[in-house]
């Protein structure tokens, strides 16, 4: 069926991209929120807005029979979760089918499988996908953990089985401190996802973070070329953009039609990410994981292949085959999307909340701004710190980073600390601009490079 009206069942940034997406489409939209979020910018362009439970995301955003109540209540056809809270929640998306509603995403059999990064491992081997050294399924005891590491040499993560942004990973050097992290790791995972188990991988040193978009529809499933991420801290993305210009361009084929492979292996439907460790020095590279949703992340790659990848999962969860072959997807240019928070980079990434009293925001030529700001709003302190996306399209990346600089130097959120002049440290930085970087690069260069950068303009 044809979706005509969609519930949001989000906030913030992406809810808004997700009413433009959904009203470009001609389709009603109903937006969800807690108590905290009455005055934020997708109730105001929602068609209908609910109120669905108090600030905690726990009684609100994540309590799934509130969301549903609403859903019912309303009427709408769909539900789209957005990224991050009940995503990727394969109970969520089945209760949303059996409540006789469509579930803008994949099916809950391919959210529980990939979502279960252990079973996800497993498709990727049955599909052919290069997968990183490493334990063969979960280990359930520290004794069967240390066997493994035993075999692979350190160093080694350990990561929750059922994890997501970062949580339940801990990197051990030694022994010791893998027999400390372990059952760190494992009360962690625990209290995030209710799954406290865990698998153990070798660390690839200086990695490349490197992600493929798919799209799928059911039956045909297809890639819209890579992005890097490299730029993290604590293993949160901090910069990502598309292409990956240090990838050989045969690894990007071969890259690039792994993930088509695993999509199809699973008769995936929807927007999804397949993400890669890509090794400079073997030039070869290794499965991670998949993201079963939008990401944040998704906007660089519209930019240089031109593809509402939000429209297009929504057409395909409403039994729209695909609208775009394989052959027609192009890359064009250069994106970098700079994700702005709530956040003092200069004081260990201290939040920030408060009131907006001034924005401005840069605007041009191949300039997007993705948020959910507006003068006079208060950015509650309950919720993941991101205020929007600054994404940067140039013909080249050297081009798209002298606007992306340009845009930095025009950008004014008063009111509130931002992690705007992280932006602007590292659109200077030489390394950045060779793209010289791996997952490990930000962390000690933020200790080095950006306070120096944070000195001599306290000095200018």
């Amino acid at each position: 069926m044809s979706i005509k009206s969609l519930l949001i069942a989000n906030r913030g940034e992406i809810a808004v991209r997700i009413i433009r997406a959904a009203k470009a489409l001609g389709i009603r939209t109903v937006q969800v929120h807690s108590m905290a979020d009455r005055d934020m910018l997708a109730v105001k362009l929602a068609d209908k807005s609910v109120e669905i439970g108090p600030p905690a995301a726990a009684k609100s955003y994540l309590n799934i029979a509130a969301v549903l109540k609403a859903a019912q209540e309303t009427g709408v056809d769909a539900v789209h979760p957005g990224y991050g809270f009940l995503s990727e929640n394969a109970a969520f998306a089945q209760a949303v089918e059996d409540a006789g509603l469509i579930f803008v995403g994949p099916k809950a059999g391919a959210i529980s499988l990939l979502g279960d990064k252990v079973e996800a491992r497993k498709v990727a081997i049955a599909a052919g996908v290069p997968t990183v050294p490493g334990s063969n399924g979960r280990v359930e005891t520290i004794d069967a953990a240390r066997e493994v590491v035993e075999r692979i040499g350190f160093p080694v993560m350990i990561k929750a089985a059922a994890g997501g942004g970062g949580r339940g990973i801990r990197i051990a050097d030694t022994m010791a401190d893998f027999e400390r992290h372990f059952p760190q790791a494992s009360a962690e995972a625990l209290a995030a996802f209710g799954d406290g188990g865990l698998y153990v991988e070798k660390v690839i040193t200086k990695a490349r973070h490197v992600e493929v978009q798919i799209l799928g529809d059911g039956e045909n499933a297809i890639h819209c070329f890579e992005r890097e991420c490299s730029l993290q801290r604590r293993r949160q993305k901090v910069w990502e953009e598309a292409p990956s210009v240090r990838l050989p361009e045969k690894v990007r084929q071969e890259l690039c039609a792994s993930a088509v492979r695993l999509a199809r292996q699973v008769n995936y439907r929807g927007a999804g990410t397949v993400e890669y460790l890509y090794d400079d020095e073997s030039g070869e590279f290794y499965f991670i994981e998949v993201n079963t949703r939008i990401q944040v992340e998704h906007p660089v790659t519209e930019m240089i292949t031109g593809i509402d990848l939000v429209q297009e999962m929504i057409r395909v969860a409403g039994g729209a085959k695909l609208s775009i072959r394989q052959e027609d997807v192009k890359v064009r240019g250069h994106a970098i999307e700079c994700r702005i928070n709530a956040e003092d980079p200069a004081k260990g990434f201290l939040p920030g909340p408060g009131t907006v009293d001034r924005l401005d925001i840069p605007e041009g030529e191949g300039v997007r701004f993705d948020t959910m700001l507006y003068e006079g709003y208060t950015v509650p302190p309950f919720y993941d710190s991101l205020l929007g996306k600054l994404i940067v399209w140039g013909e080249t990346r050297e081009a798209c980073i002298i606007r992306l600089a340009e845009a930095l130097d025009h950008f004014r959120i008063s009111g509130l600390t931002t992690t705007i002049p992280l932006h602007q440290a590292l659109a200077a930085d030489p390394s950045v601009a060779t793209a010289d970087v791996h997952t490990r690069f930000l962390e000690p260069w933020l200790e080095t490079e950006f306070q120096a950068y944070c000195a001599s303009k306290e000095v200018a």
